[in-house]
This record gives C-alpha cells, sequence and structure tokens, in this order.
C-alpha cells in the first residue's frame, strides 16, 4: 500500500508539471500573438488619438540624489526617475493578465512623447547595463514609461544677500514640438505629491534642501502654445563655511589693526608693520572670497561686509599717518633736549681751575662792561643752581619717549565703538529677514 501510494504521488506530480508546462507555453504563444497583433501596422511616427482628442501625458518625478550645487557655473545635478504615462487605445488586448510588463527594447517601435528638458544643460540616460527604463502596458492600452536621468540643470542665482541667500532651482520639461492642441502634460498625482525627494537623497555641502513644488505654465512661441512643467527646488545656504573662512578672519584684522593704538607715537616701525600688514591681508582676504561666486557685477552681502573692514584697516593707517605728522617736529626737538640731559658736556678742568681767580678779579677790578668775567661766572655757576620746574618738564625722556598722541586716545574709543555699531547692524539686517527667493512661482 505504501509503494502504491507514492506511485499515485509522483503520478500527480508528473501531470501537474507537465499541465504547468503546457500552460507556460501556450501563456508565451497567446502574448506573443497579442504583441505580434498589437504592431501589425502600428505606425509609431502618429501619435495615439491623431484627429480626434488630444493626447494627455501624466508624469511625476522621484528624485533619489539631489546635488552638487555649483555657484560658479549656476547650474545643480539631479538624478531622477522620470516617469510618464499616457494611454493608446491602438495598443489595447485581451489576455489572461491586466498587464505586461514589456522589455525596453518595444519602446522603439511605439510611439513615445518627445518630452526634452528647457533648462537642462547635459543629460545623461544610464545604460549599464542595460538601458534602465521600464515599460508596462495595461489591457486599456495604458502606458508606463520609466528612465533613470542624470541631469544638470540652470540654476539662476540672485547672490545680493550671499552668503545668508536662498534660491529656487527650476527643473522645466514639455513636449518639443506639440503644441497644447495635441499634447497636454498633468502632474499624476496633483502639485503637491507629483515631485517626491529621497529621504537620503541630498546631496549637498553647502545648502540646505527646504523643500519642493510643482506647477504648470503655458509659455507661447511662433509656433503655438506649449505646456511647460516646473518643478523648483527650495535651497537655502549655509553661512558656517563662510564664518570661519571669512569673516572671522576679517574680524580679527580688524582688531588687530586697533591694536596699534595702544603703542606710543614714536614706535614708528611697529605701527607701520602693524598697518601695511593688516591692510595687505584684507586685499588677500577680499580676493579669495570672490573666487567662489561668479563674476557679477553687483556687490553680495559678503562684499560690503569685507569693504567696510578694509575701510576701517585702511583708516587706522591713515590715523598712524596723521599722528606722527602732527608729533614728528616736536619729537625731534624734545629729544635733542632729552640727550642733552642725559649726557651732559663733560668740564674742562683748565677752566674749573680758574674758577677763584676769576671770581677774585670780578670782585676787585669790577667795572660795568666786563662781559667776558660775567658769563664766566655764570657757566661756573650752572652747576650749583638747580633747574627751575619749566626747564625739568621740558627735558623729561618719560614724557618725550612714551608720549600718547590726543588722536590716539579717540581712536581707541571712536574705531571699536563704531566697528561693533557695525556688526550689530550688519547681522540684524540679514539674520532677521526672510531670504528673497526670486524665480519660484506659485503651483497653479
Amino acid at each position: 500500500p505504501q509503494c502504491q501510494a507514492v506511485r499515485q504521488r509522483l503520478t500527480t506530480h508528473r501531470r501537474n508539471s507537465s499541465n504547468s508546462e503546457a500552460i507556460g507555453i501556450d501563456n508565451s504563444t497567446v502574448f506573443t500573438r497579442i504583441l505580434d497583433g498589437l504592431l501589425d501596422g502600428y505606425d509609431n511616427r502618429l501619435r495615439p488619438g491623431l484627429g480626434e482628442n488630444v493626447t494627455e501625458i501624466k508624469t511625476n518625478i522621484f528624485v533619489t540624489s539631489f546635488g552638487p550645487v555649483s555657484d560658479t557655473e549656476m547650474e545643480y545635478t539631479i538624478d531622477v526617475f522620470f516617469r510618464q504615462s499616457w494611454r493608446d487605445e491602438r495598443l489595447r488586448f485581451k489576455g489572461p493578465m491586466e498587464m505586461l510588463a514589456l522589455n525596453n527594447l518595444l519602446a522603439s517601435n511605439i510611439w513615445t512623447p518627445d518630452t526634452f528638458f528647457l533648462n537642462g544643460k547635459k543629460s545623461i540616460a544610464h545604460n549599464m547595463t542595460t538601458p534602465n527604463k521600464l515599460l508596462r502596458l495595461r489591457d486599456n492600452g495604458t502606458l508606463l514609461y520609466t528612465m533613470r536621468l542624470t541631469i544638470s540643470a540652470e540654476c539662476p542665482m540672485q547672490l545680493e544677500d550671499f552668503p545668508m541667500d536662498a534660491h529656487a532651482c527650476p527643473l522645466k520639461f514639455g513636449s518639443y514640438a506639440y503644441p497644447v492642441s495635441e499634447v497636454v502634460y498633468t502632474w499624476t498625482e496633483g502639485h503637491a505629491k507629483s515631485v517626491v525627494v529621497a529621504e537620503d537623497g541630498s546631496r549637498l555641502n553647502q545648502y540646505h534642501l527646504l523643500g519642493q513644488t510643482a506647477g504648470t505654465e503655458d509659455i507661447h512661441t511662433s509656433r503655438g502654445r506649449y505646456t511647460v512643467m516646473m518643478a523648483h527646488f527650495y535651497l537655502k545656504r549655509k553661512i558656517g563655511y563662510f564664518v570661519i573662512q571669512t569673516y572671522m578672519p576679517c574680524f580679527m584684522t580688524v582688531i588687530l589693526s586697533q591694536v596699534s593704538f595702544w603703542l606710543n607715537r614714536e614706535s614708528v616701525p611697529a605701527r607701520t608693520v602693524f598697518g601695511v600688514t593688516t591692510v595687505l591681508t584684507m586685499t588677500t582676504l577680499s580676493i579669495s572670497a570672490r573666487n567662489s561666486l561668479p563674476k557679477v557685477a553687483y556687490a553680495t552681502a559678503m562684499d560690503w561686509f569685507i569693504a567696510v573692514c578694509y575701510a576701517f584697516v585702511f583708516s587706522a593707517l591713515i590715523e598712524f599717518a596723521t599722528v606722527n605728522y602732527f608729533t614728528k617736529r616736536s619729537w625731534a626737538w624734545d629729544g635733542k633736549k632729552a640727550l642733552e640731559a642725559q649726557h651732559p658736556k663733560k668740564r674742562d678742568p683748565m677752566v674749573l681751575s680758574k674758577k677763584p681767580n676769576n671770581v677774585c678779579s670780578a670782585g676787585v677790578n669790577y667795572t660795568p662792561n666786563l662781559t667776558k668775567d660775567v658769563s664766566i661766572a655764570t657757566i661756573s655757576n650752572m652747576t650749583s643752581v638747580p633747574l627751575r620746574g619749566s626747564e625739568s618738564r621740558m627735558i623729561d625722556p618719560k614724557k618725550t619717549y612714551n608720549s600718547v598722541s590726543k588722536i590716539d586716545k579717540m581712536s581707541r574709543i571712536v574705531f571699536p565703538v563704531l566697528f561693533g555699531t557695525f556688526n550689530l547692524v550688519y547681522w540684524a539686517t540679514y539674520l532677521n529677514r526672510e531670504p528673497v527667493v526670486k524665480g519660484a512661482i506659485n503651483p497653479t
């Protein structure tokens, strides 16, 4: 009995296998006949519904990766799954399945939309290991055509607020040859859900991807009116890199230039080095900051900050030149007097030995016209007569070599206050206001 049961199972399995193989062969034969019948007499040069109705192309986009963004070229790169769906009555069929998963080779034998990207600079259709295309056909003649594309598109940028700027990078596409009287584009799931970005799809280092919107627009040309599908991706620049590389060095350079106000006015080499070095540093920073931007004709927010910092540094150098000009003559006179006070002339011993005789002769043989004896007596008495207060103040070496100018005293207060006020106004203006995004349109 057990052997008979095993034999019956084997027999049943063989019958089922043969039946499935027969069904598989029959299905393949049926689908082959369906496709041959669909393509028999099919002209892929003619759009669906020619002369009867308008062909509607439903589209949606799934973004797998966004970025990078080039500021100098004003463009961005995006990797997408671009999906198009339309209905072709000539491809309706009846069979055991509602949908046929077809090979991408069939796409060359049927009519497909002539979609192109209006603001695309360079587009790549991926072909490894085979062309990354998907084609599905429903029994009512509806086709789903999906392909993977990498697109480099233009992104017009207004950089007045750089680096606190925001942009709306568009992606525009539509039909190249068919006006709205023949082909119309629509979003598959409405404006809100037809453009989707993957959660880990951002490839941006300097920007935040805030979101995206979808809309439509009609353009008029000499050939007629065309429908343009538009998707906008909103970007907000990250300021951290520019704070570290530009703003902080400029801030420290201005502070360094104001250190010279605390040096005495006679330290000409030290103050000259401070002024010239800070001016050259600001020049280098301004040039390097412009290298990461396109050559725009207007000034950006960073340009204004660098220009004001440059003005503060240059003003510090001019301030020292002014102080040095007004103190040059008095410094030379006072310095000579101070040197004479520190190193008095040595007296001649012969003159000192004649001092008693001269004094005596002046006392015995007194005449009102003996000017020489009076002058000699005056010179001899200089060693014993103390200096008057006014003379001692005039040749005080401390006041001569560590003098402070009134201009320096004022600059120690005026320059930091003005620079601090400028920073408060600058950062309060640019950080608290909403970024102006130009070029975006509302979904319609």
